[in-house]
Formats: structure tokens, C-alpha cells, sequence
């Protein structure tokens, strides 16, 4: 961000008030501030420890000194670009972990119910196979921007594609549909129904059976 950024972040921790050109003042009093930052995501990335983590698994003690590796690395980033007087105001700095298999695969299953949701409102309902969200989690990451791309992959894979089969007359309102993946696209299939129970032999015998009143 531009200096002139940083100087009203000061101001506002310094003060607890943002006062503009014209006079008006903030009050920003009982207030939290959090900050969001790339600075030293560069230098991480070189090393291929940001982001999705495609390595195998480590131990969890490894796992604990790659992350403190990669936060002191941060920490030497951000002295260089930050001037003391504004770090030492900000109370708590944290070094996210790289995301791992799960939790891309959850961030699949947020931005899908968003599209749940519009085909449902079209009188369809829809469910996300884990095949499929396994080939989303894989299209939508990018190692440069992290999870951002998995918007996009949803919207072109999921939502757009499944758009043109709605409009093609291959789904009907009614139809339970499947996302589903073979290999590594993306398709559609319709549910079929489950068959009603059978009402013959025991399920039959053990309906209840009304008694003639007694006279």
C-alpha cells in the first residue's frame, strides 16, 4: 500500500480517531482493526511452502517448524517494509498455514451451495459428488493465487455448464441431479428414483390389523 495508507493506520491506533480534510473525525474507539498483508508471500512461494500443500503428510512436529521457519521469514519482510513506530502498534501478527487437501475441498463445498441454492429455486435439486469435488478442488487451485481461482472454476465447470443441459431440456424441475467427475471432468447425471417398499410378505403381515369391536 502507499505510505500515505500506513500513516492513517497510524494515526487510527495512535489516536483511536481519523480525522479527514475536512475537518470530520472517526471515532475508532473499542474498535478492531485487522490487517491483511502478501508482504513475504513471495519469498515463501520460491520455496513451495505457500498455499495448497501437495506434499506428502509430515509429522505434526516437522509441520509446527516449517510454519515457525515461514513465520520468521515474515517477520524479517515485514520489518523491512513497515516502520517500527507501526508494527509495534499492531498487537497481534499471525502467519497463516499453507491450506491442505481438506480444507480446499471445503471451500469447494461453500462457494457449491451458493449454486445449490439457484437450482433449487428452480425446482431441482442437486448434490455435489465427492469425485467431482476433488477434480474442482485440484482445476480451481493455483499455486500463484492460492484458492482465489476456485470461484471461476465452479462458475465455468459447474455453473455455467450445468446452465446450457438446463436449457438443452435435460433436466426437468423435479430431478435430483448429480455432479459427478469422470476423470477429470466435470458431468452431470440425473438421480434416479428410489422404489417404493415392497408391501408384500413380512412388511405385509406385520401391519396392524383393526380389531372387530365386541358385542
Amino acid at each position: 500500500a502507499h505510505p500515505q495508507v500506513t500513516n492513517i493506520l497510524l494515526q487510527i491506533m495512535e489516536d483511536g480517531r481519523l480525522t479527514d480534510s475536512q475537518g470530520r473525525t472517526v471515532d475508532f474507539r473499542n474498535t478492531v482493526v485487522i490487517m491483511t498483508s502478501n508482504v513475504g508471500a513471495r519469498r515463501i512461494q520460491e520455496e513451495g511452502r505457500l498455499g495448497f500443500r501437495a506434499q506428502a503428510p509430515k509429522e505434526d512436529a516437522d509441520l509446527e517448524r516449517s510454519y515457525q521457519s515461514i513465520k520468521n521469514r515474515v517477520m524479517e519482510e515485514l520489518k523491512r517494509t513497515f516502520r517500527p513506530e507501526f508494527l509495534n502498534r499492531v498487537d497481534e501478527i499471525i502467519v497463516f498455514h499453507p491450506l491442505t487437501h481438506d480444507q480446499i475441498r471445503q471451500i469447494v463445498d461453500i462457494l457449491f451451495k451458493r449454486i445449490a441454492h439457484q437450482v433449487r429455486e428452480r425446482g431441482m435439486d442437486i448434490t455435489l459428488l465427492p469425485a467431482a469435488r476433488d477434480v474442482l478442488a485440484r482445476a480451481g487451485f493455483d499455486p500463484n493465487f492460492g484458492a482465489r481461482p476456485l470461484r471461476r472454476a465452479l462458475q465455468q465447470q459447474v455453473e455455467d455448464a450445468l446452465s446450457e443441459e438446463i436449457l438443452a431440456g435435460r433436466f426437468q424441475p423435479g430431478d435430483h441431479i448429480l455432479v459427478d467427475a469422470e476423470g477429470e471432468q466435470i458431468v452431470f447425471r440425473r438421480a434416479e428414483s428410489l422404489p417404493l417398499p415392497s408391501m408384500e410378505g413380512s412388511q405385509k403381515e406385520n401391519l396392524p390389523v383393526a380389531e372387530a369391536p365386541k358385542v
